[in-house]
């Protein structure tokens, strides 16, 4: 796909100087949109927005498809009627780095109870707000277009706070091994908590869509990001383990890095698991079609982040400590392209361009 030369600014989403403690899909983030105009910028280009796992980074995310409910705007919602503008009357603006603690503990305990209160209230609301019934349709065309990745999502996130072990690898016997009575017993006993995380990414999307539209306004075109690999505690791997190289315990038997150079003498070891590319070939890739087909809803451009990963990649023994012993894999290369484009069509994709030889490999195969 052809792109007009254009320039922006790269600003994620957390940067903004939102209400809540941390930047979101609100007034801010609008304002920022109609900054990009005043200054002649097309592109604003954002990192992954993906709900955030240990460390806290958009690239060590829980969810390949997941939006992140730290970014919602509870002043949005508070618009909608979800939530009364009393009970968020306490939350502080950031200033400065985010306070991820003090979010968690602040903003999203109110999150949930506006999403309890849509839960409550949305099914009613012809009688008492049109616009309530209108999203509560809006909320259930979401559940069945997104089911494929929304319900296994939220009863990984629900079963995450739960048992506050931060890896599922961790969880109950039945529960790592998705054992089904353990997930019906698991889905009957927090239907409710399991709704609730349905409703927040609905949230997020409605926000989301609003901000798009108001960028497409101004000819703004949103750039986002694709890690090229997810984390081991992520509700990708959970739900998937067959698309990852993991052993009969469920752990990591090769894991993603990249090995020594000028600037780090041991490489660097990610600990991503690796794909089982054969098994994801042998099904048409249809893991990876869905990501980008989620990944082309939520942006105007996709960035494929480390792209040199697509054509080989640094698989690293699990029980090394560097990347130091690691070697290099072959990846399917153009065959996952062509398969994307076979499902998809024309993709508005760009390789990262972190070094010479990678940027030319990556020109050459996309014909540009």
């Amino acid at each position: 796909m052809e792109f007009q030369r254009s320039s922006g600014v790269l600003l994620h989403v957390s940067s903004l100087p939102s209400y809540g403690g941390i930047g979101d899909l609100g007034p801010a983030a609008h304002e920022f949109v109609a900054f990009l105009a005043s200054a002649k910028q097309h592109v604003w280009q954002v990192l992954p927005l993906c709900p955030t796992g240990y460390g806290n980074s958009p690239y060590a995310g829980t969810s390949a498809f997941a939006g992140n409910p730290f970014l919602i705007s509870i002043e949005f919602l508070s618009d909608w009627g979800w939530i009364a503008p009393e009970r968020i009357a306490g939350l502080a603006g950031r200033s400065g780095p985010v306070d991820f603690e003090g979010v968690e503990q602040r903003k999203l305990p109110l999150l949930h109870e506006a999403a309890g209160n849509f839960l409550d209230h949305g099914p009613l609301g012809a009688n008492h707000d049109p616009k309530l019934a209108a999203q509560w349709r809006q909320y259930q065309a979401f559940c069945q277009v997104e089911a494929s990745w929304l319900s296994g999502y939220a009863l990984y996130a629900v079963l995450r706070r739960q048992f506050s072990t931060g890896a599922w690898v961790e969880w109950p016997e039945p529960l790592r091994r998705r054992e089904p009575e353990a997930l019906a017993e698991a889905s009957a006993q927090h239907a409710r908590e399991l709704a609730q995380e349905q409703v927040l990414q609905f949230a997020f999307s409605l926000q989301w869509n609003q901000l798009r539209e108001a960028a497409a306004s101004q000819a703004i075109r949103i750039m986002g990001d694709v890690a090229i690999f997810v984390s081991m505690d992520s509700a990708d791997v959970w739900v998937h383990p067959e698309l990852f190289e993991l052993d009969e315990d469920l752990k990591p038997i090769r894991i993603a890095g990249v090995p020594p150079d000028y600037f780090s003498p041991t490489g660097q070891r990610w600990g991503n698991p690796l794909y089982r590319w054969d098994v994801l070939a042998a099904r048409g890739f249809d893991w990876w079609v869905e990501r980008i087909r989620r990944a082309c809803e939520l942006y105007d451009i996709v960035r494929l982040d480390h792209f040199r990963g697509f054509e080989a990649y640094w698989a690293i023994p699990s029980t090394e400590k560097t990347a130091v012993n690691g070697e290099w894999i072959k990846a399917p290369g153009l065959a996952l392209f062509r398969a994307l484009q076979a499902a998809l069509g024309p993709l508005p994709l760009v390789a990262e361009d972190l070094r010479p030889t990678w940027g030319r490999w990556a020109t050459a195969r996309s014909g540009r």
